[in-house]
């Protein structure tokens, strides 16, 4: 192998992504606009939610429980005959209806357990399942307030001192801009170097190729080290200019030490992206198969979800995998601080994977080749 030719594969690699204006606007996409819109919409936290509240008791205590629902939270409540409710759901006017009985604050007071009527809109999803939480706290907090003005013994409380670390604000685009980023740098590496080399074939360039004085490991070394490298400088960019600058999010770690990762990450990554190029015959099918192979490495790497929330084969799988090390390696340096000495377990699964799929992906390289030749 000639170090020579494995620079100028890559630089031919350079060129032929630069006549290529959807790739390139989709690298600028994906590492702009698109974590921008993931880490900004569809906030998991409840946001102005309709609601509307049927106050069947009309006394001080369903008058204090109208008040508390308040923004940014809850949209200010509705107050609605009971006969309304059904049909301003049925329109999607309101994604809560409490209905609050007769005789409420009397039974409160009484020592009963009344019940309160919460109608939900669950097609609503991500507003429906927090909310209902959300409204029941409310409920709890002010019927508690209220009976302790009327009761001279209270129930005992314990204080619970809360220190949120590493996010002190508790700011989901804190989490999402930077999960978004390592999301994109697995795809859009698996994508360059798959859709490099079927660009080859597709092409007729492969047979160039073969007529060269260059072997299947400079010409598969060419792809990773350029793609890799574009993913990359595009990723650090994005870090910086789009996460730290635009959205402000602070970056604990060590930047250096997180593209150190990245590119070890890369080499894993982009050697299976050859390895899936050379499994498909053609640019749909390629994205076909990247659907069967980034829908489960996403969802199952703890990007999205906790690992400890998976079953526990799942979570033994998964550590087969690479970003499931790079979202626990990126994890630890970027939001936590952690050093090299913290993770270095990550590091080396890395390398171990990186290795093994390279090796895998060389060996399919190179029996696609000998059938052209």
């Amino acid at each position: 192998m000639r170090a020579a030719h494995v620079l100028h594969l890559g630089i031919k690699e350079f060129r032929s992504l630069w006549r290529d204006p959807v790739m390139l606007f989709l690298i600028a996409y994906v590492f702009t606009f698109s974590v921008y819109t993931r880490a900004t919409a569809m906030p998991e936290t409840l946001n102005k939610a309709p609601i509307a509240i049927v106050d069947e008791d009309r006394s001080p205590l369903s008058l204090r429980i109208i008040g508390a629902f308040y923004p940014p939270y809850f949209m200010p409540p509705r107050v609605i005959h009971q006969a309304e409710m059904d049909a301003r759901m049925d329109a999607g006017l309101d994604t809560f209806a409490l209905d609050i009985p007769p005789d409420f604050q009397r039974d409160v007071l009484a020592g009963r357990t009344p019940t309160i009527q919460l109608n939900v809109d669950a097609t609503r999803m991500s507003q429906a399942f927090t909310g209902s939480g959300y409204v029941q706290h409310i409920v709890d907090d002010e019927v508690r307030a209220f009976v302790t003005r009327y009761r001279a013994v209270t129930e005992p409380r314990v204080g619970l001192a809360l220190r949120a670390r590493f996010n002190p604000e508790l700011n989901k685009s804190w989490f999402a801009a930077i999960m978004a980023i390592i999301s994109e740098v697995t795809m859009l590496s698996i994508v360059l170097t798959g859709a490099a080399l079927i660009r080859e074939r597709e092409h007729g360039t492969v047979e160039h190729l073969l007529v060269m004085p260059v072997t299947p490991l400079e010409i598969m070394l060419g792809k990773v080290w350029s793609m890799g490298l574009v993913v990359l400088v595009a990723a650090t960019l994005s870090l910086v200019f789009v996460v730290g600058e635009w959205l402000q999010v602070p970056l604990q770690g060590s930047l250096a030490l997180f593209v150190a990762g990245s590119a070890v990450h890369l080499f894993a990554t982009t050697s299976m992206g050859i390895f899936l190029g050379t499994i498909a015959r053609s640019m749909p099918q390629f994205g076909l198969l990247l659907m069967l192979v980034l829908l489960p490495l996403q969802m199952l790497s703890g990007a999205t979800t906790p690992r400890e929330s998976m079953p526990e084969i799942v979570q033994v799988l998964m550590l087969a995998a690479p970003n499931t090390q790079f979202v626990m390696l990126a994890q630890g340096i970027l939001y936590r601080g952690a050093g090299f000495g913290i993770v270095w377990p990550q590091f080396l699964a890395l390398a171990g994977i990186g290795t093994v799929l390279f090796t895998l992906a060389l060996a399919r390289f190179r029996r696609s080749l000998a059938t052209l030749a």
